[in-house]
């Protein structure tokens, strides 16, 4: 391995247990998440805050008294004032994009030490009022006269009742004329070709000829890796323990999501969430929970991090994204991960470890599939010769997302901090983090291990 001064790496970097949402971390704001990530990492690293040049966090959810999450963040985790914060959206890969953009900065030699990450509680993400419901409060706000509020008032409990009957009458997360809109939902759902995410997984499966039964084992194989991972002490190495509030008496140390004991057979008794034709195979249990979560990296220069005395994980080598069909988003990785092999010089056989997103175990299944297969790579991507087997035996050896939740704009950085800690335990050279991207997309980076 060549070394240069302007050599991006990556030092450390820690995440908070993830929690699945309406769990430990329900009440948890997400600046509250990621401030103790971006805390921990500080300390854990022996930072000097004042040597920092920027935060960049992502984020998807976007609270409105935090709209700028990551300044929030970068300020109550101590990082001085005169620093500046910002925050990026890119879906699922917000966390990861924000990782690219510390490279392009550090790379160019604007500067040299960023820090760098996501935060997402996706229990926080609210309910929102129908447009109905937003003009009778604004009735009752503009009213002047005592029968304008009055007659403005009995509109609004009007609405009111009409709302519990339809909450009474009409399923969950069917949207009628006055109960709220579930933003979470609308989140899901892909504002071009109007179907949820679930359903994008559905068409891979029919497309790539997926059964339910080889989901489902998908699914148990991730929780048995990370049930497996835990018990090893694996995870012990990027979780936090997590003081929960308000009295901090009692800390969260581990992820809630991995079930030991998962089966087969609870795993068969799970009805289709999205396709209920009778074909349909995407359940609760071959899907990632919804999840709350943070995690956090520390960025640098070669020269700044040998000047300073750091002894670096890992090398960003490069990273990629790629745009395709949105219905078919799932297949991101298949896309993304040539743009960054191509840059880095590198052939998928090279990586000894790959972190890929399981979003959903069909898209994982399909994303292999396309890997391995000339005619996609041609057809599809416009290449000579397909990209590569991956191998089960190198992806999420310590589990995935199904297992362990995906907190969506914290994801990305989650996949990179599992991944290089997961190469220097196995000695791998070279790794892979992937996912895909909801609209349409994939994201990839890739890692050399520092020796």
């Amino acid at each position: 391995m060549s070394k240069s001064p302007r050599d991006v790496v990556l030092i450390d970097g820690w995440r908070t247990p993830f929690a699945k949402a309406g769990t430990k971390l329900q009440k948890v704001h997400p600046a509250d998440l990621g401030k103790m990530a971006l805390k921990e990492l500080i300390q854990k690293t022996n930072l000097d805050v004042k040597l920092v040049d920027e935060v960049i966090i992502g984020n998807t959810g976007n609270p409105s008294d935090a709209v700028n999450i990551a300044r929030v963040v970068a300020l109550n985790a101590g990082i001085p004032k005169e620093k500046s914060a910002y925050t990026v959206h890119r879906n699922c890969a917000s966390a990861l994009e924000s990782i690219s953009q510390g490279y392009e900065k550090i790379r160019s030699g604007t500067m040299d030490v960023i820090l760098a990450g996501g935060t997402e509680s996706m229990s926080q993400m609210p309910p929102l009022y129908t447009q109905r419901f937003i003009d009778l409060y604004s009735n009752l706000a503009m009213a002047k006269t005592a029968g304008q509020r009055v007659s403005a008032l009995l509109a609004i409990l009007k609405a009111d009742f009409l709302q519990i009957k339809e909450f009474l009458t009409t399923p969950p997360l069917k949207a009628t004329a006055h109960k709220p809109r579930i933003s979470i939902m609308e989140g899901l759902t892909d504002p071009f070709v109007g179907i949820n995410m679930g359903d994008t997984a559905e068409i891979l499966a029919k497309e790539f000829g997926l059964s339910r039964e080889e989901q489902d084992q998908f699914a148990l194989r991730s929780h048995q890796l990370a049930i497996k991972a835990k018990n090893a002490g694996i995870y012990k190495e990027e979780i936090l323990n997590y003081p929960l509030p308000p009295d901090f008496k009692e800390v969260l140390a581990e992820d809630i999501g991995p079930r030991d004991g998962q089966s087969m057979e609870a795993l068969k008794k799970l009805k289709p969430m999205f396709d209920r034709s009778g074909t349909g195979t995407i359940t609760a249990g071959n899907a990632c929970p919804i999840t709350d979560g943070a995690a956090m990296v520390l960025m640098m220069s070669r020269e700044r991090a040998e000047s300073l005395g750091y002894k670096p994980m890992a090398r960003v080598v490069s990273y990629g994204f790629a745009g395709l069909d949105p219905e078919r988003m799932g297949l991101g990785p298949v896309y993304a991960t040539p743009v960054a092999l191509k840059r880095a010089g590198l052939s998928l056989k090279d990586m000894g470890r790959v972190e890929l997103n399981e979003a959903f175990a069909a898209q994982v299944l399909a994303c292999q599939k396309a890997f391995d297969s000339a005619q996609f790579a041609k057809e599809k991507l416009g290449l000579s010769e397909k990209v590569g087997e991956l191998r089960s035996e190198i992806l999420n050896v310590n589990g995935g997302a199904i297992a362990i939740g995906h907190p969506v704009g914290a994801t990305g950085t989650r996949l990179v901090i599992t991944l290089m800690k997961e190469m220097r335990r196995s000695s791998q050279q070279y790794g892979l983090a992937t996912l895909c991207i909801g609209g349409g997309q994939g994201g990839a980076m890739i890692l050399e291990r520092e020796v």
